[in-house]
């Protein structure tokens, strides 16, 4: 029942997009970024139902998936415009902390080639927990790095809404050609013809 290699496909993407956000929740969570840590999780229950839904045959399910995927999809336009600072938003505003901490990005302090700059901070008497990295000295800009996550976000998001929409059709089609055959049908067209004709053979037999 279903297209194997679009129910396969998108088991594959689902599963790819759970990895990935996990991993992506890890690195919020030491980053202190509580809206992005809120978002990642209703997205990894989303996408465990849609692998529910498509291992289950459940269209509901995959169009709950399919429907969540749009919405993911601008939610990290909104994280790429906000790391690069378009439309007025600025990356160092405490925007996706909800103001609860000063923390930014775990990529700010712990980016690809960045250097630690303990000795100078540990003089100017920065407490412990507050940022030790200047940017210059990465290999990679923090808002870099947070803008390809949420780019690879949106490159899996699509592909799922395409592959989600694809299997829900597939499924739908399957259920209504059954359906049409009679296979839900609880009362089969010959019980319907089953009393008249016993009731015709019993007059046959009476008397005259």
């Amino acid at each position: 029942m279903g297209s194997c290699s679009g129910r396969c496909t998108l088991l594959a993407l689902c599963a790819l997009q759970l990895v990935t956000a996990l991993e992506r929740q890890v690195f919020d969570f030491l980053g202190y970024q509580w809206a992005p840590i809120l978002a990642n999780f209703v997205h990894i229950i989303v996408v465990i139902l849609g692998l529910f839904g498509t291992i289950q045959y459940r269209p509901r399910y995959i169009v709950v998936y399919a429907v969540w995927a749009a919405v993911w999809v601008t939610w990290n336009v909104f994280i790429i415009c906000f790391y690069l600072e378009v439309g007025g938003l600025s990356k160092d505003s405490e925007l996706l902390t909800f103001n609860l901490s000063r923390h930014r990005s775990w990529w700010e302090e712990h980016g690809p080639g960045c250097l630690h700059e303990e000795a100078a901070t540990a003089r100017l008497g920065v407490m412990h927990g507050q940022s030790l990295v200047v940017d210059a000295g990465c290999a990679m800009a923090y808002s870099y790095v947070e803008t390809l996550h949420s780019g690879l976000q949106i490159l899996l998001a699509l592909l799922g809404f395409v592959y989600g929409c694809y299997v829900v059709s597939v499924l739908t089609e399957e259920e209504d050609s059954f359906d049409f055959i009679g296979g839900f049908d609880p009362f089969p067209l010959y019980h319907v013809n089953e009393k008249p004709s016993s009731f015709l053979s019993k007059q046959a037999y009476l008397p005259a």
